[in-house]
């Protein structure tokens, strides 16, 4: 991820926006309305486009809708409050998930920000929430699931530093323990099994170690987060969780659809595809689906986009006002 789009655009700019289309008939008032010029609307248009579509959901199901398209990392975090600073904490809030996972305590410090500033919380996973994205939805009060929404083993993940990227810590750990148990049998492989594991430091392999022996807290955590639910029911949940999702569980990729989800006792529930509400989800996420980010915090008043380094970029602009 190596370049980044920082921009909030004032709520004012994206309303009239809206409202000048509905109202064309009415050219010269809309144009003295306007915050922002023709070339900048261009520029932003598609950004506009889904935030018309956040608020749209948000006035037919009564809450704020907020989505978090990244790997759940430590600097998310301050991403994710600029999203959610101006919620009220009788709202619901909405959060639209799509991870393929992270880092196991920025996940429990996103799940803890998210019920901290609403009444109660739902996490919709459009396409996947795996590992610590998995891990922050157990916090939910609700998780709303469609026909191709995947959750996943809690198994944490790794940054190495060599690949620049996160790793599974089992797959690490089996990776090291195969070359070991290789160079035990047959001494001469060494320098063919210490090519392939050149990356990765011992440290790395202890640090991994210390993730999966941790997982068991972090899903106490991450299931504790949801407020309304009692010591013993966090105890009970944890238990089945830490079984079925940690122990039991050996493949990262592993999927775990809604009907399994909600056998372990997680609050799921499977939208009907043809539902209103399942293609209002849909529809949003085409959006972010079919455009070039690496990453996207948005609401309906704020964006912040970050795309891969051969990715093109939009343009970067601040709204301007007119009295």
């Amino acid at each position: 991820m190596t370049s980044k789009e920082n921009n909030e655009v004032a709520e004012a700019s994206s309303d009239s926006l809206a409202s000048g289309y509905s109202e064309a008939a009415d050219l010269e008032g809309w144009i003295g309305r306007r915050v922002t010029t023709p070339l900048f609307e261009a520029q932003h248009a598609a950004r506009y486009s889904r935030q018309d579509l956040i608020r749209r959901y948000q006035e037919s199901f009564n809450c704020r809708l907020v989505v978090l398209y990244d790997e759940i990392r430590p600097d998310g975090v301050v991403y994710f409050e600029d999203l959610l600073f101006d919620c009220r904490p009788s709202e619901d809030l909405h959060v639209v998930l799509e991870t393929h996972g992270g880092d196991e305590e920025a996940a429990i410090r996103l799940v803890r920000q998210a019920q901290a500033h609403c009444r109660e919380l739902t996490v919709i996973v459009p396409e996947q929430a795996k590992s610590a994205g998995t891990l922050f939805a157990l916090g939910a009060h609700r998780i709303l699931m469609g026909p191709t929404s995947d959750l996943g083993p809690v198994d944490p993940q790794l940054w190495i530093a060599a690949d620049d990227d996160y790793w599974p810590a089992k797959l690490l750990i089996a990776a090291y323990e195969q070359a070991a148990e290789a160079v035990r049998t047959d001494p001469d492989t060494y320098p063919f099994h210490a090519m392939l594991l050149a990356d990765v430091r011992a440290i790395e392999i202890q640090a991994a170690r210390d993730a999966i022996a941790d997982s068991p807290r972090a899903v106490r955590q991450a299931v504790s987060a949801n407020p309304a639910r009692s010591e013993s029911k966090v105890e009970e949940l944890s238990k089945v969780l830490n079984e079925k999702l940690v122990e039991e569980s050996l493949y990262h990729a592993a999927t775990l659809p809604a009907t399994t989800a909600r056998d372990y006792g997680l609050p799921v529930e499977a939208l009907e595809p043809s539902s209103r509400q399942w293609q209002m989800i849909w529809r949003l996420w085409m959006r972010y689906r079919m455009e070039s980010f690496s990453a996207a915090y948005e609401s309906d008043r704020a964006s912040q986009l970050f795309y891969e380094e051969d990715a093109s970029q939009e343009q970067n602009g601040d709204a301007s006002s007119s009295d």
